[in-house]
This record gives structure tokens, sequence and C-alpha cells, in this order.
């Protein structure tokens, strides 16, 4: 079965990814596809280069990430041609590793932070699940674990969508205002609840 999951920054949904990965679940992390296909040699790096000039390369000849983000940052022509580059790289690579594992019988997780109903269709998504937390939570997460400033924190929050719409697109919610041991536990029942439902997918 092929599940999508997603969560707000700060919310713990890198850890529920872990923790499905170690339960057997193959991980189709959007993120780390998005790095891989614009490194050099991937299917975005040399449109890149070509829309946007060597500038946007360090010395070594891969791409200049703080460089690239300069130039998007203020403006929006420039961002939406980043996106028409990559996203359909990004979402060719993801789909064929998702046919790869579903091939196999194995259950397939997308680790997606930007889910909505459209990706939803898109692939497939038998099933959605958003792994939750209280925005003090989160910041505080960011905070404490990552390093961020809390002003930052708060202002990379406030930029997503709010946690009704995620909550909205959700067949199963994983519960992360607690504890690192309650969140164990939520993820025991996510488990649970995927394996159950498998037999219906399929």
């Amino acid at each position: 079965m092929l599940i999508g999951l997603t969560g707000g920054i700060g919310s713990g949904k890198t850890t529920v990814s872990s923790e499905l990965g170690a339960r057997g679940a193959v991980i189709v992390d959007a993120d780390l596809i998005a790095r891989r296909v614009v490194e050099p040699g991937g299917p975005a790096f040399g449109a890149l280069v070509e829309r946007f000039g060597d500038g946007i390369l360090g010395g070594d000849g891969s791409l200049d990430r703080g460089a690239l983000a300069r130039i998007v940052f203020s403006d929006e022509a420039a961002r939406a041609a980043l996106n028409a580059i990559t996203h359909p790289a990004i979402r060719q690579v993801m789909a064929e590793q998702a046919a790869q594992g579903l091939e196999r019988g194995d259950t397939v997780v997308l680790d997606i932070p930007l889910l909505d109903s459209s990706v939803r269709s898109r692939f497939g998504l038998d099933a959605v699940v958003v792994v939750d937390a209280p925005v003090e939570a989160a910041v505080a997460r960011l905070v404490d674990q990552r390093g961020f400033d809390e002003t930052d924190a708060r202002a990379r929050v406030a930029a997503q969508i709010t946690r009704q719409e995620r909550r909205r697109l959700a067949d199963f919610v994983v519960d992360n205002s607690g504890t690192r041991e309650q969140l164990q536990r939520e993820i025991d029942r996510l488990w649970k609840w995927i394996v159950e439902l498998a037999p219906r997918s399929s």
C-alpha cells in the first residue's frame, strides 16, 4: 500500500518516518530526492544552470544552494522557474521509487512536507498520515533541538498551512504534543493501523 506522511516543521515527522522505516516500511523521502535531483548529473542540474547561469555553482562545480536561494527569494518569476524545473524531476523519482516498492509488495511511505489533495490524487495514495504538534511545542523543538532563533522558528511555523488545514487531509493523525515516550506509543498505534489497513488496500 502507498501512504503519504506529512507534518509541519518541528512536528516530529522525521522521527515518525524513521520509526516506520525501522518497522519495515519503504521510505521515499521527498526532501532527500529534492537534494539529489540538483546534484551534478542529476535530472534537474543542467536545466538549473541553463536557466540561472554559472553564478549558482560553487567552486567545486556543484550547486551553491545559498546563491540560488538569494536569486529566487524575492523574485516570484525566478521561484516559479525553479519549481517548474525541480518539481517534475522530484515527482518522477518519487514515482519510480514508490513503484519499485509496491511491485515487491512493500508498504511504501511517501515522506512529503508539502502534501495536499493534489499530491494524494497524483500518486494515488491509499491513506494520508499527518504528524501534528501544537505551535508552541514545534517552536520549542526547533529552538532546543535544531538551534533556531525563536523569532525565526515562529516565522517558519507561521509560513506553513495551519494545523487545521493539514489535519483535514488526514486519515490518521499522530499526536506529538507530549513526550518522546508518548510519541512512541502513537507510532505503535499508527503501525497497528497500517498493518490492519494493508489487506483492504491490496
